[in-house]
């Protein structure tokens, strides 16, 4: 780096060929809260920032592949209408942002592969989330990139390639929800919508240096799906900051008439403005029982344990405890595989399926039924007894990850006993979550020595969305995460 400084006896004309030729940077794409306002101002117009947003994400996609699809016409047609409605005076929370949805999401016109191999026809409809992005005025530019029914915390598969790290591209960003961290991470877009049923969302966030937040379930419909992976899985955004993550959760929450779970509605966007008071903070290190053994590594123990001294500094009470978990793991294992089974069976060219999604699917039609009803039914008990921990304490800190991300290629060729292994080795706590169906966030822990993100959780009962965003935005306050961007690339 200190070569290509001027000095004074070179000046600034002689520095050295391949930095003077080198392409400048472009400017970091503005979050979602500055485009809005951007637009409101109409200090820029959303034609400019779609066009924008396209063309950084056909720049990168040789380098990242984070996308599925584009809407580029579509949605450069949708970027004049709001600039007409702009222009009238028509205000709303996204009108003329540019904002991408995973590919597990339906958005009309668009196939939607799930990361899966074939030809798949457009849906017909918008998913209840696309369309309530819609109404909240987003421009939704294209589809990212998952791993095969969103299994696996990588983004990988003969279908789409590889999906790569923007903090260091020889890795992984996560996944499932890969492809949209990768896009947030890089600047192609202010913010994407993912989803987690074991960690798909705050994985990926902890992994390219993102706020990843997992809500209530209910919170973000799943509509055309009643109950996702038996209800594991919900949609959560991925952003920079904490208040670009609120924004997207507000513009994207609300239930559709036909789903199961409803929850009162939640102000996100206040509660990233609000003080958090003063709170107990459990700092468990400990992950639930995965006969792996595994634990933090190091790096990321000592990334954690800095995050949990802020907290401290900043006038929480945190010490060491122990949440119950149990056996959760034997109410995961039935939901999950009995998910891929369902969402597997509907593929129209089944030979086409990685043979670990075909072994997924077979262990979860013997576990559907009378199994599955059984899991479902322990929730209750799972919810007293680790919610027991928030009789002393009001959020829970974990790691995100017990690793950092692992290189491309590191889970090819593995079968799926090895490959459940692995998964559960590098990232043992973040599904208990989904079992509860409780909230979660991802928020930025550091880096390891080589370069590489990391992440911590912060975790709560039923409904606390509040409070841990609130909390969030504290420590954002304090540490600027968000001054921290990863190479062009």
């Amino acid at each position: 780096m200190s070569s290509a400084e001027p000095t004074e006896q070179t000046g600034p004309a002689l520095r050295p060929r391949a930095d003077r030729d080198r392409v400048p940077a472009p400017a970091p794409m503005p979050g979602l809260g500055e485009c809005a306002r951007l637009l409101a101002d109409s200090t820029t117009t959303s034609t400019a920032l779609v066009a924008d947003a396209l063309a950084r994400i056909e720049a990168a996609q040789p380098t990242l592949n984070a996308f599925r699809h584009l809407r580029a016409e579509a949605a450069l047609a949708e970027a004049v209408e709001a600039d007409r409605r702009l222009a009238a005076g028509e205000r709303l929370p996204l009108l003329g942002v540019p904002v991408a949805v995973k590919d597990d999401t339906d958005v009309a016109g668009l196939p939607t592969h799930f990361g899966c191999d074939g030809e798949r026809p457009p849906a017909a409809t918008d998913s209840e989330a696309v369309r309530r992005l819609r109404a909240a005025g987003a421009v939704i530019v294209g589809k990212t990139n998952s791993c095969e029914l969103g299994q696996w915390p990588f983004t990988e598969g003969p279908a789409f390639g590889a999906t790569r790290n923007p903090w260091n591209t020889a890795h992984t960003p996560g996944g499932s929800s890969g492809g949209s961290a990768a896009a947030v991470a890089a600047g192609l877009v202010p913010a994407a919508l993912g989803s987690d049923g074991a960690g798909s969302v705050r994985i990926p966030a902890a992994w390219t240096h993102l706020v990843g937040i997992k809500p209530q379930r209910g919170r973000v419909s799943v509509h055309p799906h009643h109950d996702a992976f038996q209800g594991l899985t919900v949609n959560g955004p991925l952003a920079r900051t904490v208040a670009d993550a609120a924004l997207l959760l507000d513009a994207a929450a609300g239930a559709h008439p036909e789903d199961f779970h409803r929850p009162p509605a939640v102000r996100a966007s206040d509660a990233a403005r609000r003080d958090p008071g003063r709170l107990r903070i459990a700092l468990a290190w400990r992950p639930p029982l995965t006969l792996t053994g595994a634990g933090p590594d190091p790096e990321v123990r000592r990334a954690v344990a800095a995050l949990a001294e802020t907290l401290a500094r900043l006038g929480h009470h945190v010490e060491e405890a122990r949440p119950r978990y149990g056996l959760i793991g034997l109410a995961f294992v039935p939901r999950a595989t009995a998910g891929i089974a369902e969402f597997a069976a509907r593929h129209p060219e089944p030979a086409l399926l990685d043979p670990r999604t075909r072994s997924a699917l077979r262990t979860g039609t013997r576990l559907g039924g009378r199994v599955v009803r059984a899991a479902r039914a322990r929730e209750v008990r799972q919810h007293h007894r680790i919610g027991a921990l928030f009789d002393g304490y009001d959020v829970l800190l974990t790691p995100t990850t017990a690793a950092p991300p692992p290189r491309i290629g590191t889970f090819d060729r593995l079968s799926a006993w090895r490959t459940d292994v692995t998964m559960a080795t590098a990232c043992p706590y973040a599904w208990p979550w989904n079992v509860l169906g409780w909230p979660g966030i991802n928020v930025p822990a550091g880096f390891t020595r080589s370069g590489l993100p990391v992440g911590a959780q912060l975790l709560g009962p039923s409904r606390s969305e509040e409070r841990l965003i609130a909390l969030a935005a504290q420590l954002e306050d304090d540490l600027l995460w968000y001054d921290h961007r990863p190479p062009s690339p």
